[in-house]
């Protein structure tokens, strides 16, 4: 017997609407190269291509927590840097270092978060969970 998933998907649906790119920098870091001026790897450009475009959201691994501990007074966890894709299965198997954009929002009444619309996220962790309904991966803030 088949479990049925399409309710899931349905939620699952309604919350991805962002629209996100996947780039990916195929020769890695080998093609870099070293400016003696500044220290840095310098990429040639185009150094990415475009590997998958589509609906899916970004956003924050968890919220800062506000708790009541033992004598009334308020403790605010710290912000995580830390970001999550969630994505359609569809999309193809992502990489470490694979860098996602927000290209913008399908919402009506404009994106969920508008600071993350052009911002930039690398692929750190591909692994998170792949479910019958959706990929996610873990991500953290590039620009």
């Amino acid at each position: 017997m088949a479990f049925d998933v399409d309710g899931a998907r349905r939620v699952v649906d309604r919350i991805m609407d962002d629209q996100l790119e996947v780039w990916r920098d195929s020769a890695g870091r080998t093609d870099d190269v070293l400016d003696e001026t500044t220290g840095r790897l310098v990429q040639p450009a185009p150094d990415e291509e475009l590997v998958w475009d589509g609906l899916g959201a970004v956003m924050p691994i968890s919220r800062p927590a506000i708790t009541q501990p033992v004598g009334g007074s308020l403790a605010v966890e710290p912000p995580t840097t830390d970001y999550q894709a969630v994505l359609p299965v569809s999309v193809p198997p992502l990489r470490r270092d694979d860098v996602i954009r927000v290209a913008g929002s399908i919402r009506p009444e404009g994106p969920r978060d508008p600071q993350l619309v052009g911002r930039r996220f690398r692929v750190s962790d591909e692994a998170v969970g792949t479910y019958s309904v959706v990929r996610i991966v873990r991500v953290q803030v590039i620009d």
